[in-house]
C-alpha cells in the first residue's frame, strides 16, 4: 500500500505535528504534502522533520510567507487540489483545524485513492470556538472576517464530503464532525510517549543549579502553545495572588506571551523547551495546571500524567476524557481566579497516587495509536480493492 500524508502547514510543533510524526513512523516511505514548510520556526524541534520527504506547494516560494499563514487560509483549500495523488493507494490528511485541507483530487480513472482524514478539529474560527487571534476587535476586520468565514464554511463543508473515512482525535471532536459535517467518525486518541522511566527525577540539589529553580521548592507547572484560549494569563494571575511557585514553558502564538515577561518572583517563564526538558519539568512538578477552553483533546495533561504528575484542569473539551476526577487530578468549573484558587485548595487536600496517573496515561500510548491507525487504514484499503 503506497501512502501519502497531508498536513496544513509546518511552522510550529504541537500535538498535531506529533501525530504527523507518528504517522510517518508507521509509513516511513510516505511523502508529506503541505502548503509551506518553515523549519526555522520549530525551535528545539527543527531536526524532527529533516529526514522527511516534504513536498510543498507553490506558496513555498512566496516572500514573507511566515507572516501570511493566516491569510493563506482563504486559498488553501484550492492549493491542496494542485497536488497529484494518482500514484497513491491511500492519502491520510492530518487536519489541524487551521485550513480546510480535504479538497483533494483522489478519484482517478485508473483507480480510486482512499481518503482518510485524522481530524484534530474542524476549523475553530469557522464555528464559534475560542481562537488565538482576536480578529473581531476591529469592526472592519470583524465584518470582512464574517463574510469570508461564511464562504469558507461552505468550502469546508464541501471539503469534508470529499473524505471517505473520518477519524476524530476525541469524542469531543467526533461530536463536532457530526454536527458541522454531518459525517460519522471513529475515535482514535492521539499518541503519547508514556515511557517516562527514561526521564530521571531532578534532585533538589540539581534543581538549585538549573534555570528551572523556583524558590528551591516543589512548583506547579503550566505551558504548551501559549495562546489566548489556553488562559495562561489566568493561571499566572491566580498563582501570583496565592504566592505559589509556578513555572511556565512554551512558545507564544500571536504575541500572546508579552505580558509574561514581567512577573512576580514566584512565577518563572522559561520559554520553549525540548521534550526531555519538558518531561523532567513535569515529573518534578506538584501538579500540571491546564485552563484551556474547548480543548480539542489536550495532549499535555496526558503527558504530565505519564510522568506520575496529577492535573488541575478546566472542565471543558477533550480533557474530561483523559483526566479522572479525584484519581488523576481535579477539575474546576469557572475560568476565574476564584474558580482556580478553590480547585488548588481542594487539590492540596487530595492524595493522588502517581501510579494511577501513569496507568491512566498508558491508555493513550503511542504503540496503541500505531496499531489502531494501521488497522483502520489497511481495513479501509482492502474494502476499496
Amino acid at each position: 500500500m503506497k501512502v501519502a500524508l497531508v498536513h496544513d502547514y509546518i511552522k510550529e510543533y504541537g500535538g498535531a505535528e506529533r501525530v504527523l510524526e507518528t504517522l510517518h513512523e508507521i509509513w516511513p516511505d510516505a511523502p508529506v504534502f503541505t502548503t509551506v514548510y518553515l523549519p526555522e520556526f520549530l525551535g528545539p524541534h527543527q531536526a524532527r522533520f529533516r529526514n522527511l520527504n516534504i513536498k510543498t506547494s507553490f506558496l513555498q516560494y512566496l516572500p514573507f510567507k511566515a507572516k501570511l499563514i493566516s491569510p493563506i487560509r482563504l486559498i488553501a483549500p484550492f492549493v491542496f487540489k494542485t497536488f497529484d495523488f494518482s500514484q497513491f493507494d491511500a492519502v491520510i490528511v492530518s487536519a489541524t483545524g487551521a485550513y480546510s485541507p480535504n479538497l483533494l483530487n483522489t478519484k482517478y480513472k485508473i483507480h480510486n485513492t482512499i481518503h482518510v482524514c485524522y481530524c484534530h478539529t474542524p476549523p475553530r474560527y469557522l464555528y464559534g470556538y475560542a481562537t488565538a487571534r482576536e480578529w473581531k476587535k476591529n469592526l472592519v476586520s470583524k465584518i470582512l472576517g464574517e463574510i469570508a468565514n461564511h464562504f469558507l464554511r461552505l468550502i469546508d463543508f464541501k471539503s469534508a464530503q470529499n473524505v471517505d473515512y473520518f477519524i476524530a482525535n476525541s469524542k469531543n471532536v467526533s461530536q463536532r464532525i457530526s454536527k458541522f459535517y454531518r459525517r460519522n467518525s471513529t475515535v482514535i486518541y492521539p499518541p503519547i510517549d508514556t515511557n517516562s522511566m527514561k526521564y530521571e527525577v531532578l534532585s533538589i540539589e540539581h534543581k538549585k543549579n538549573t534555570k528551572y529553580s523556583i524558590l528551591n521548592t516543589q512548583y506547579y507547572l503550566t505551558g504548551g502553545r501559549i495562546a489566548k484560549p489556553k488562559h495562561i494569563d489566568l493561571i499566572i494571575e491566580t498563582f501570583t495572588k496565592l504566592k505559589l511557585p509556578l513555572i511556565v514553558f512554551g512558545r507564544s502564538f500571536a504575541g500572546h506571551d508579552s505580558q509574561f515577561m514581567i512577573h512576580d518572583s514566584n512565577v518563572k517563564f522559561v520559554g520553549e523547551v525540548s521534550d526531555e526538558e519538558k518531561l523532567k519539568l513535569m515529573k518534578n512538578a506538584k501538579a500540571f495546571v491546564f485552563a484551556s477552553e474547548d480543548e480539542d483533546f489536550g495532549i499535555t495533561p496526558v503527558e504530565a500524567m505519564s510522568t506520575g504528575t496529577p492535573v488541575i484542569a478546566y472542565k471543558s473539551g477533550g480533557v474530561v476524557e483523559s483526566v479522572l476526577q479525584g484519581r488523576t487530578g481535579i477539575f474546576f468549573d469557572a475560568l476565574t481566579i476564584d474558580g482556580l484558587s478553590k480547585a488548588i485548595k481542594q487539590f492540596n487536600n487530595l492524595t493522588i497516587d502517581p501510579k494511577e496517573c501513569i496507568k491512566q496515561a498508558e491508555k493513550f500510548g503511542k504503540e496503541r495509536f500505531k496499531k489502531e491507525i494501521q488497522l483502520f487504514v489497511e481495513s479501509a484499503y482492502k474494502k476499496n480493492l
